[in-house]
């Protein structure tokens, strides 16, 4: 292997996203990391300016044209970047001087403040859910145990009564302290182990749209596919990973169904993405598989957006609240990540899974 490569490879497993200008300002080399956080390969980009890689980007060209005359490095803390396709960026960026005289280069380290506060927010929801967790299996147990002798008490009841009309008083006891039990053991969760095995994502996926297509086959919402077939398979569970993007759907369905100020069609899309150095579950994985659900409904409010993954969280009225904190448990289980952004009209649930 050559030096260039050695040096390539290094750069390309790096986190940070690398830009290298030439003394014209323009794009010699993008990093993998770069490549992501700009929306743009490394070939597209070269012999491209920051002009052409960025919306009004003149007081950051400023500084760095300043940076190239008086060949100072500097470093710069919150900037704000938008990228030609719309997508902000907020970034901490140092750009240092490399060469001398006439062939100098500029080499741009762009650190994600997004990404970091992503993963801080995701370690505090996981570390939240985990505590929720632990109080509420404390309290099933409280629950279920008065609970086995109510039940218990209504069947002797129900042996000794001599008029069979009063059955019906002790069936209910007896049915709506099993509804509780039900309740209880799902409000405590997933307890087997993910079995993981090489899992075709697609396949789950399209497990899901017959699913759903077949339980709300007369609700007028659309399911879109936009699938990335290069994506391999990814240890995983699969019959947990359906029942996760299952309860996302369902979730989508039903908010489209009382949702009267969609303009266009009602659709959910169902999207797959790859992703390059990803950190999941403070690991660092090479690849990653995103598979994000959008749908153009209500949207979900803001009050519960922080809380949106603990258990009895609904924005429906007649909803349990356990959909969700499901999904969040079965990712978790996966070393993975969920994440939601919404607004009135597109809501988008992101399942982030490693494949290697």
């Amino acid at each position: 292997m050559t030096n260039d490569a050695i040096h390539k490879r290094l750069l390309d497993s790096l986190n940070t996203a690398v830009c290298l200008l030439d003394n014209n300002q323009q794009v010699r080399y993008l990093n993998i990391a770069a490549e992501h956080l700009l929306d743009i390969s490394s070939q597209k980009a070269h012999g491209l300016s920051l002009k052409e890689l960025f919306i009004n980007p003149d007081g950051d060209l400023l500084e760095i044209e300043g940076a190239l005359s008086d060949r100072g490095n500097f470093t710069k803390r919150d900037a704000k970047l938008t990228l030609l396709n719309g997508k902000g960026l907020t970034v901490d960026y140092s750009v240092n001087i490399l060469g001398e005289g006439t062939e100098d280069q500029l080499l741009l380290e762009f650190r994600s403040l997004e990404h970091s506060h992503r993963i801080s927010r995701e370690e505090s929801i996981t570390a939240a859910h985990a505590t929720t967790r632990e109080l509420v299996r404390g309290l099933a147990h409280e629950i279920k145990n008065p609970l086995g002798g109510i039940r218990g008490a209504a069947q002797l009841l129900a042996e000794e009564l001599a008029n069979p009309e009063l059955l019906d008083y002790t069936n209910i006891v007896i049915e709506e302290a099993d509804r509780l039990r039900n309740l209880v053991d799902r409000l405590v969760g997933l307890r087997s182990i993910p079995d993981l095995k090489p899992t075709n994502i697609h396949e789950v996926l399209e497990r899901v749209h017959s699913l759903v297509e077949a339980e709300f086959s007369d609700n007028p919402t659309k399911l879109v596919r936009d699938y990335d077939p290069s994506i391999p398979d990814l240890p995983a569970d699969p019959e947990q990973l359906i029942q996760a993007a299952l309860n996302i759907v369902r979730n989508a369905v039903q908010a489209l169904s009382n949702f009267e100020n969609v303009e266009s069609k009602k659709e959910i899309i169902l999207q797959t993405r790859i992703i390059r150095n990803a950190t999941l579950d403070g690991k660092f994985h090479r690849l990653a598989a995103v598979i994000k659900f959008f749908d153009n409904g209500p949207g979900i409010p803001k009050d519960i957006q922080h809380s949106l993954f603990f258990p009895m969280v609904s924005r429906r009225a007649n909803g349990t609240g356990l959909g969700l904190s499901i999904a969040h448990d079965i990712v978790t289980r996966h070393n993975g990540q969920i994440e939601c952004n919404s607004v009135e009209g597109e809501t988008t649930f992101s399942m982030l899974l490693p494949i290697k």
